[in-house]
């Protein structure tokens, strides 16, 4: 029973579960940024390209 108590006083295995969350949010976040930023410059580059005359 000792051991049970002890199991469930430790907090140890919380935090690092905590920061595997933080981890993972801005993981998240940060593959939508680059997605919709990655969006934004194919279209930038495309029109610039459509603009510069084919060299022949």
């Amino acid at each position: 029973m000792r051991l049970l108590k002890a199991f469930v006083a430790d907090r140890n295995g919380a935090t690092a579960i905590e920061y595997g969350l933080i981890a993972a949010l801005i993981a998240t976040a940060l593959i939508t940024g680059v997605g919709a930023v990655s969006g934004q410059l194919n279209n930038i580059f495309t029109t610039i390209a459509n603009q510069i005359p084919a060299l022949n």
